[in-house]
């Protein structure tokens, strides 16, 4: 069953629209490698610098692990820890934010 995890994130000052253009123009091997990895769907907000996500996967933890040292992934990360705050170390062994409540 799948789940969805939400995470959040945050921009450096002044990389809003380089982050934005980023999203713009995901390269599609980064794209199958997340299909590939169990990502059936992954949303950004932002709130100024604030960015939260939401993935809907088959198993974070597995998907993470399989992205870690994923050639399409490896840059991409690069270019993120270039515009993030806090850059993921892709470890797997996060859980994401706590859920408090979901109207069922």
């Amino acid at each position: 069953m799948p789940e969805s995890i939400a995470l959040h994130t945050k921009l450096k000052p002044g990389t809003e629209e380089e982050y934005a253009d980023a999203h713009a123009n995901i390269p599609p091997e980064l794209v199958a490698a997340l299909k590939d990895a169990g990502v059936r769907n992954w949303r950004i907000w932002r709130s100024g610098l604030d960015l939260f996500h939401v993935v809907d996967v088959d198993d974070y933890q597995a998907m993470r692990h399989a992205l870690a040292d994923h050639p399409a992934n490896v840059p991409w990360q690069a270019r993120m820890a270039e515009l993030l705050e806090v850059q993921d170390d892709y470890s797997g062994e996060d859980t994401g934010i706590h859920k408090v409540w979901e109207l069922a």
